[in-house]
Parts: structure tokens; C-alpha cells; sequence
């Protein structure tokens, strides 16, 4: 098959739309927890930042499937948008459901140059969901709260795989269709990772005491967590989802090289302390 053809588009269009899940967050039975379960839940960082991310991602996206042309594209695009904003509608009813004392997001502001914001949240969401995949894993192992938690949104992560190889694909795709060669292709990702892993950095620098969906939030579900044990996470949960796709897509490559000769490395050096200390106890 070859990329930016029809039968690309096709592919990575019909994929997204065949694996969309019905539910709806208002309808679904959240899991009863008992007074550790429910301070364990309590103590993870970043449900502010998730609420107020997927919130702005559900408008942007959304306005960016008005700017499509294609019809199959325009509606895999308005049906992500769909599926990020559902996304904030299920972590409000947790926050609704557990009591959880999180302050209300600033109402979400539709950028100038939605394109480039598109383009921008893709590859972000590509690191970003790289580290998820890990972190679910680890709780789930650590068994942080109870199984029937981890069943609950193991179809969220499942959403979030199927929005970045979607997102690999268009890009690709347009382009491609741009005339755009395999070099050009490739500056134009490590460009636009540059971005997103500076904007990553300046998350885990701030001090406001939000967290994302990054390596800082695994620390709060492993005590004396080490850089092998996350690296070693993440590699395994992203290969795990990936595997699900279509072997003809493109997926999201970058960040699990990268942290594959990260581990690599871990076993050559010296015997160091790698413990990523946690910033919230259990």
C-alpha cells in the first residue's frame, strides 16, 4: 500500500470509524471504594489537567473536521471530536461520583490557527498517550485501586491509541498528497516532537502542582519506582495496544525507540540509584 494513496486513506478512515464504542459516561456504574480506595483516588494529580485538556481538545478537534474538505476525513475527525469531549464528560461524572476536590478548568478558548493546533495536540497526544500506556500498566500491576477501576477505562487508553494512529496517518497522508518525500516527511515529525517534548518538559517543570499524563504521574502508583521498571512499562503496555491495528497503518514510533535505547542504556552504565522518588505517597 502506498502512503497518501486512496486506499491509505481509505485504511486508516474506515479503521477509526469501524472501532468506535458506544456508551455513554452519564449511564455507566462507576465502582463502589471503600475509604483507602477512595484517598488512593483521591491522591492522583492530574484529574484538573485531564478535565481541562480533553475539554479544549473536544472544541478544537471538532473545529477543526469544519475545515475538512473530504468527507471520509471530516467525519473520522468529527467523530475524535465527539470522543475527546466524551472523554471530559466521563471524568466529570468520576470527579461528580467520588467527590473529588478539583477546581474548575477556565472555559476552553478555540485557538486562532486551528491546523496548527490540530497538528500540534496530535503529536503531543502521541508522547503524552506513550506515557499513559505505561502508567495505566504500572498501577494496574501495583493494583493501586481495584480491578473493576482498571476495567472501566482500559477502553479509554484503547480510544487514545486509536486517536494517535489516526493522527499518524493523516499527517502522513496530507503530506503526501503535499508531494512531500520520505526526508521531508521525517524533518517535519522530528520538528514537531521537538515541540511537543519541549512543552512536555515545561508540564513536568511547572510548579503549580498539576500533573499530566507524563513519567512525573507514575511515581504516585509504584513506591521506589526505577527508570528500568518505567521505561520497561511503557514499552511493553505501547506494543500491547499497538498490536491491536491493522499491520498496513503507520503508528507512533519516535518516543518508543527512544525510550527502548533509554533502557538499553540503563544496563550498561554503572550500578546508580535509579529510583524515580514519588512526589505523592500512597
Amino acid at each position: 500500500m502506498k502512503l497518501g494513496s486512496e486506499e491509505h486513506k481509505q485504511l486508516f478512515c474506515q479503521d477509526f470509524m469501524a472501532t468506535h464504542l458506544e456508551y455513554e459516561p452519564e449511564t455507566m456504574s462507576f465502582p463502589e471504594l471503600n475509604e483507602a480506595e477512595l484517598d488512593r483516588l483521591r491522591r492522583i494529580p492530574f484529574w484538573g489537567i485531564a478535565l481541562d485538556t480533553e475539554r479544549e481538545a473536544g472544541m478544537m478537534v471538532s473545529a477543526m473536521a469544519d475545515t475538512i474538505g473530504d468527507p471520509e476525513i471530516r467525519a473520522a475527525i468529527a467523530l475524535q471530536g465527539e470522543e475527546e469531549s466524551r472523554h471530559a464528560r466521563l471524568i466529570e461524572c468520576l470527579i461528580r461520583h467520588y467527590d473529588l476536590q478539583v477546581e474548575e478548568p477556565p472555559t476552553p478558548v478555540l485557538p486562532k490557527n486551528i491546523t496548527q493546533a490540530f497538528t500540534d495536540f496530535g503529536f503531543g497526544e502521541c508522547l503524552d498517550s506513550f506515557f499513559a500506556f505505561g502508567m495505566f500498566g504500572l498501577a494496574r500491576q501495583a493494583k493501586y485501586l481495584p480491578e473493576s477501576m482498571f476495567t472501566l477505562f482500559d477502553p479509554i487508553l484503547d480510544e487514545e491509541a486509536r486517536h494517535i494512529v489516526f493522527f499518524v496517518n493523516w499527517t502522513t497522508y496530507v503530506q503526501a498528497q503535499q508531494g512531500r518525500s520520505d526526508v521531508l516527511r521525517g524533518v517535519h515529525s522530528a520538528f514537531h516532537y521537538g515541540r511537543a517534548l519541549f512543552n512536555l518538559g515545561k508540564m513536568v517543570l511547572a510548579k503549580d502542582g498539576n500533573e499530566g499524563f507524563t513519567a512525573t504521574g507514575a511515581k504516585t502508583f509504584v513506591d521506589d519506582l526505577t527508570l528500568p521498571q518505567f521505561l520497561s512499562a511503557t514499552i511493553s503496555e505501547n506494543q500491547q495496544r499497538m498490536s491491536r491495528f491493522d499491520d498496513r497503518l503507520l503508528e507512533p514510533k519516535l518516543l518508543p525507540r527512544l525510550a527502548s535505547i533509554a533502557l538499553r542504556a540503563t544496563t550498561l552504565l554503572p550500578n546508580r540509584p535509579t529510583e524515580m522518588k514519588a512526589e505523592v505517597s500512597r
